[in-house]
Parts: C-alpha cells; structure tokens; sequence
C-alpha cells in the first residue's frame, strides 16, 4: 500500500485480522527496513493478540535516503501516514511504534495522532559523539505511555526508569536487537495485552 504524502511516498505493509482489536503502526531507524528482527518479532506478538499490524517504511528511506532530514518534515509525513490508517481501521485504539529514530517519531507524534501508547524500540537516548545531548524529553514528553525495549549494551544508552512508563533491558543486546528477537517481542507482549480482544493470545 502506497501513502503519498508532502515529503513524498510512504510504503505500508499491513498485516490484517478479522475484527482487529487494536492498530500498532511501527516504522524503521535510520538506516533501516520494516523487515528489521525486532519489528517482526513485535508484528507477531500482536497479531497473536488480535491486532491489525502496519509497518511504514518513510518516505526518505522509500526513496533511498539514510537520513531522515529534519524532524518536523518527518513528523508531518508520518502523521500523513497514520491518518490514512486511522481512516481505514475506524475507531480501534492505535498504538504507534518503531526501532531507533523510528521511536523517537512515534513519541514525538504520539499525542497529535491520537495513539494510547507508544513502543520505543532500541531508543536512541544519547548520539555516541555527543553523549551530553539526551533525548529523554522525547520520551518523557510523548503525553501517552511509553514502552521502552533497548539493549544492556547499546551504544548510544538506556533511557533512565522514570523516563518512560515502562523500560526494559535485554541483556547481552545492542542496539540492533538481534541477537534474541524473540525476546524484544516477549517484553511487548504483556504490554500490548491491554488492547487485545478477550481470549486472545
């Protein structure tokens, strides 16, 4: 499913149940792809919980870019994106998400686009080159719950408790979350539980 939107086309790969429960929109870092181990392993969680999944790959990695350009661009083609979806799945609770900037666009976004909360995969706190910037505020700032999953050894930090409403270390992980994806899912799974339908999962 192609988005278009003003900093240009947006791919969306949706995964759909019958009578989904809730919406989780989840998008990539930086430099990365909706097929990423820990956004699968998340996909699968909560289609197992009766959840419509949609994963967007952004416009600027859509045209083969690596960086994301500024943040409010960003922000505003991202919001693009999810009113499109909110349209096609009505009234169900969406819950927005992604791995590295990706998390950051979901916090940033998550009160405008209305979600009820957000998992922030592999949050990047600090830039390894400048880690006396944090970007805490945007986690703390997001106005919805937070779910946090980073690596015990991700370089570029573990965002502090009180950050978020929830932050969880895996141990042995860096910042790809790959080593045991399965377990990025595993930490999600009782979080997105809320919005699933009853008997699910």
């Amino acid at each position: 499913m192609e988005i278009v939107t003003a900093q240009g086309p947006a791919e969306v790969t949706l995964d759909e149940t019958v009578n989904p429960a809730f919406l989780l929109v989840l998008t990539h870092g930086s430099n990365g792809g909706v097929d990423a181990p820990d956004l699968l392993a998340v996909r699968a969680v909560a289609l197992g919980l009766g959840g419509a999944v949609a994963r967007v790959l952004q416009p600027f990695r859509a045209a083969g870019r690596r960086a994301p350009g500024p943040a409010a661009r960003q922000d505003e083609a991202w919001l693009e994106v999810v009113t499109v979806l909110r349209g096609r799945y009505g009234g169900l609770p969406l819950v927005q998400g992604g791995r590295s900037n990706g998390a950051r666009v979901a916090c940033r976004t998550a009160r405008a686009a209305g979600a009820v909360g957000v998992v922030a995969l592999a949050f990047p706190l600090r830039p390894p080159r400048k880690p006396e910037r944090s970007r805490g505020a945007e986690l703390r700032e997001a106005g919805v719950e937070v779910l946090v999953v980073n690596g015990e050894k991700d370089p570029f930090g573990i965002p502090e408790p009180g950050d978020a409403a929830e932050v969880t270390v895996l141990p042995g992980e860096r910042h790809e979350l790959s080593r045991d994806p399965v377990a990025a899912g595993a930490a999600v799974e009782p979080w997105l539980r809320r919005w699933a339908a009853p008997g699910d999962g």
